[in-house]
């Protein structure tokens, strides 16, 4: 080098980076508050999951400017607020569905224009599946813990083994377009980690006797386990996708290093519909 040449800077890893620490910091702090109270269930989890339902809406209303915005996210968290006091206290299912449609009909009262209207419904859908799916499988004696887990542990495990693949490996885009860093190295990854993690819950809760639906086959397992992690690879292209004709890079900042509510449980919602329609395909057959 000579004299009066600046040194290049060194190069900073995948891993580097006051984002990369926020991130996993915040992760594991969340990570900890949720599995904390899916152990104690009741109440704690139930509004663990109310008020990510609430932020989910208000953050959906703010990046699809849904005016007027107060009252349509006043309206909406009263609706969900309404179902989760039904759902946990065992409300009877006429008395549920009502206290939905009439938070419905408000909900897309408010706004002025029919699109609007569509976008307010569709946020307070959303945001129910987010709010009430893990409360009703934590809820349900024949699944109690091992619903969530199982749902924690492919949306989770594909995350993030999905996002140091990625990073480590390279190699061709999965969809340029849509999500610039996603590769096929990392949703490969992440199906594989996806999979083994929702065998390996179901096994270990098979073990401790969580549950009746612990002794299904494992190879059923590995199937529904493999769905759900490209569900939830899926669910994080669509909102990306969604972010990107809004305009913005995430859907909030009430999480550091990870964006919004939105950006961390787009996989998880997915997810959370499949579960969804699981209960409702159970209550149906035992009715």
């Amino acid at each position: 080098m000579t004299p009066g040449e600046v040194a290049p800077a060194p190069r900073r890893g995948p891993f580097a980076g006051r984002e990369f620490q926020a991130r996993v910091v915040s992760a594991v702090l969340l990570g900890a508050i949720v599995l904390s109270a899916l152990i104690l269930g009741g109440w704690p989890f139930a509004v663990i999951w109310l008020a990510a339902g609430i932020v989910f809406a208000a953050e959906w209303i703010g990046m699809s400017a849904i005016a007027p915005r107060r009252l349509t996210l006043a309206l909406s968290a009263a609706t969900l607020f309404g179902l989760v006091l039904c759902l946990h206290g065992e409300a009877a299912p006429g008395i549920t569905l009502g206290v939905g449609l009439v938070g419905a009909i408000l909900v897309t009262w408010v706004p002025k224009d029919g699109p609007a209207r569509l976008r307010a419904l569709a946020g307070l859908a959303s945001a129910a599946v987010v709010a009430l799916v893990p409360t009703a499988l934590r809820d349900d004696p024949g699944i109690g813990l091992l619903g969530p887990a199982w749902m924690f542990a492919v949306v989770w495990t594909t995350d993030i083994v999905a996002y140091f693949t990625g990073r480590t490996l390279g190699g061709p885009k999965l969809m340029p377009r849509v999500s610039p860093k996603k590769t096929w190295s990392g949703a490969l990854g992440g199906l594989a980690g996806g999979t083994l993690a929702g065998v390996g819950i179901v096994v270990f809760a098979c073990d401790n006797g969580w549950s009746d639906l612990a002794t299904a086959p494992l190879a059923g397992v590995a199937l529904l386990s493999a769905v759900a992690s490209i569900l939830s690879q899926g669910g994080d292209l669509v909102e990306s996708a969604v972010k990107r004709h809004y305009g913005v890079k995430d859907s909030g900042r009430a999480i550091p290093g990870h964006g919004g509510v939105m950006d961390r449980l787009d996989g998880f919602f997915a997810v959370a519909l499949l579960a969804g329609f699981y209960l409702i395909a159970r209550r149906l057959a035992a009715a």
